[in-house]
């Protein structure tokens, strides 16, 4: 029997968190699997995938129909894998289905018409919120079988599935939906909701004053059991899902398939940043079960912390502008919850997948990965001597001066940091 054909992907939102994870989980497959990647964003890309399988257009899934299909139809007619990643994000929860529901139609109709035949999965991204874990309190742990809530037409991850369906009932393709919980990963520009580099701007800020971290939520959710979803394990869910027979036409909830309470969690965090966190004891805000309480808006301690972010830079190395990447608001909701936001994902388990991430290590390879990129300053750089870091690299510049002829640099060139 000769081997099956490779597959060509097509990955939009490659940006975004789960989108350049799914990028960098494809190119680590063999090209007799997947021949091609062809990937996809809003805006214009800085090419830093080097293998050569990987091709990029600029695609606004919210432009004109016609406008989108010329820009697929000369390199998109062979694809055989769709995975939709691409969001857009405005604060009111209410007003997204306006933007995120065409976005997806977009998207599906025209791949369903470039690809025509040629297509045979496609993958559908939402998350917890498809069981209303933003509004209060539900069953738990979520589980793929649970019904909808009852959304007054607003919750744009029905509208998507939807359509889906619709379409799909009238197509010889598949789909799968797959719903993460708290996504972690990197990203190498700004994101609309990324815990993880949010959480390190705290820390290195409050590190950089002499503040002692808090945290921002309530006494319940720092002392409730918690999961999220590495990005590279969502990743290979997603293409465990979409390359097998039998899971196809099925959702699944994805989690690392481990648990963790804050309250032990956070204060794991701060050592990572060189930061000794007590246990947190006082509680003015207990947590409420019938909408969101936080000890402390994020954005609100934000507001005037931009210029320390860029003393932090100054100092030991990382992107003066990643800052503004902070995703306040979305941590404030993360952590304000008062009741439960488990997933089950059982279902996933019973039909093969057994993928195992350690929560707290994916935490910090996403630092590592903000770390390798710039945009967060190196580890060890912040647990090394002040005085030594600083006599080092006065020695390092001092250098660069001498090598440059004697002539200073730009001013706003960035120092060479001790490695």
């Amino acid at each position: 029997m000769p081997p099956p054909a490779p597959k060509v992907a097509f990955v939009t939102g490659c940006t975004g968190i789960s989108g350049n994870a799914m990028v960098e989980y494809l190119i680590r497959q063999p090209k007799e699997k997947w021949s091609r990647i062809i990937v996809t964003s809003r805006s214009p890309v800085k090419r830093y995938w080097q293998d050569p399988r990987v091709e990029f257009v600029q695609i606004d899934f919210l432009a004109s129909f016609d406008t989108i299909l010329a820009k697929m139809w000369p390199i998109c007619r062979d694809i055989t894998h769709a995975y939709f990643t691409s969001y857009v994000h405005v604060d009111d929860f209410e007003k997204l289905r306006d933007l995120n529901v065409p976005l997806f139609e977009n998207f599906l109709t025209a791949i369903d018409t470039v690809a025509g035949t040629s297509l045979q999965r496609v993958c559908l991204q939402t998350g917890g919120k498809h069981y209303g874990v933003h509004l209060g309190p539900r069953e738990c742990p979520l589980h793929e079988g649970l019904p909808r809530y009852e959304d007054h037409g607003y919750n744009f991850y029905y509208g998507q599935e939807d359509f889906l369906f619709r379409l799909h009932a009238q197509r010889n393709w598949s789909w799968n939906v797959i719903r993460p919980n708290g996504i972690i990963g990197f990203t190498p520009g700004k994101n609309g909701m990324s815990e993880a580099i949010t959480l390190a701007l705290y820390m290195l800020v409050c590190k950089e004053i002499g503040e002692t971290p808090k945290f921002p939520g309530n006494k319940f959710f720092y002392n409730c059991i918690d999961d999220q979803s590495y990005a590279t394990s969502l990743a290979d869910m997603s293409i465990w899902a979409t390359t097998h027979e039998h899971t196809k036409n099925e959702a699944f909830n994805h989690t690392n398939g481990d648990t963790f309470m804050w309250r032990y969690f956070f204060p794991k965090i701060g050592q990572y940043f060189g930061i000794e966190i007590p246990e947190q004891t006082e509680w003015p805000v207990l947590g409420d079960k019938e909408k969101m309480a936080n000890e402390f808006k994020m954005g609100d301690w934000a507001k005037d912390k931009k210029v320390v972010w860029e003393k932090v830079c100054n100092k030991y190395g990382g992107n003066k502008e990643a800052f503004d990447w902070g995703t306040w608001w979305f941590f404030d909701w993360s952590v304000g919850k008062a009741w439960p936001t488990l997933s089950s994902i059982s279902k996933a388990r019973k039909l093969g997948w057994n993928r195992y991430d350690d929560t707290f290590e994916t935490w910090v390879e996403t630092f590592r990965a903000f770390e390798n990129g710039g945009i967060l300053p190196p580890n060890h750089l912040l647990h090394a001597k002040t005085n030594h870091g600083e006599a080092v690299n006065g020695a390092i510049n001092g250098a660069r001066k001498i090598l440059a002829n004697g002539e200073d640099l730009e001013a706003d060139t960035p120092p060479i940091l001790a490695t």
